[in-house]
């Protein structure tokens, strides 16, 4: 285990082992020349192995300007790739290649955030590998029927393979967080078009989730002008019943209710 100078910042707890550090790194799986970038690399106990590879363009962006600093001094192969900033507000226009790759110990507070971004980026962004606290991995990768399945299940799905890697304990941090840690891997999938009007898709399971208690048939009822031309078995169910496939069939036929 190697100890890095660091502070927390933003809600964000620093990786203070090497092994753990190289294994998110290795999660990647896109093979070929790209370009990766650093969410929040903090004092680059991740940046090191990243720059280890040859095939990875790596780049980084902190809020935090003693790490910058820091990452200026020790990587200075990075030379003008690290970037003072807000992943949330940086636009990503910049970076000029077609596909990237996103990698970070994500901070906990805005985890959800960086996801929501991610999905708005989804037709460059194919990859993702994330440390972030164990309850919202596990809602992320949670299938249909489970209690903790919710929006970002549903949305992240629609678009990425999901998987939940590993489990990370608090005392591999500084400072150790109160709560696990794990680390998920969002692969894109091959949805360009999910056959439905897509902001009423969101709105539908924003909607649904928002009531996750009542049934479909109570949670969308101001959207459902006629009830019975809607599938009744998936206006019976709870919001966490319904898989990907089935909120994108039950947005189609609220759709044509509206046009009519």
């Amino acid at each position: 285990m190697s100890k890095v100078r660091a502070k927390k910042h933003l809600g964000q707890h620093f990786l203070n082992d090497e092994n753990i550090a190289f294994k998110i790194v290795d999660s990647l799986q896109t093979e070929g020349d790209r370009k990766v970038l650093e969410v929040g690399p903090g004092m680059g106990v991740l940046t090191k192995y990243l720059l280890e590879n040859a095939q990875y363009e790596t780049w980084a962006i902190d809020l935090d300007q003693e790490s910058i600093e820091y990452l200026h001094e020790k990587y200075p192969q990075l030379k003008d790739r690290i970037v003072f900033g807000d992943f949330l507000r940086y636009p990503l226009h910049k970076f000029d290649e077609k596909n990237f790759t996103v990698i970070g110990n994500f901070p906990y507070n805005i985890s959800s955030q960086i996801f929501f971004k991610v999905l708005d980026h989804r037709d460059r962004i194919d990859e993702v590998v994330g440390m972030i606290q164990k309850e919202v991995a596990d809602r992320i990768a949670s299938p249909p029927g489970s209690k903790v399945y919710g929006i970002l299940s549903v949305f992240l799905q629609a678009f990425y393979k999901v998987e939940y890697l590993f489990t990370v304990h608090e005392n591999v941090f500084i400072p150790p967080p109160k709560v696990k840690s794990a680390v998920i891997r969002l692969t894109r999938n091959d949805v360009e078009d999910l056959g439905c009007n897509e902001r009423l898709f969101f709105r539908v399971v924003k909607m649904a989730f928002n009531q996750r208690r009542k049934t479909m048939r109570n949670s969308l009822k101001q959207l459902l002008h006629d009830k019975e031309a809607v599938d009744a078995e998936l206006l019976a169910l709870r919001p966490e019943q319904l898989s990907v496939a089935e909120f994108v069939k039950l947005t189609q036929q609220v759709e044509l209710q509206l046009k009519e």
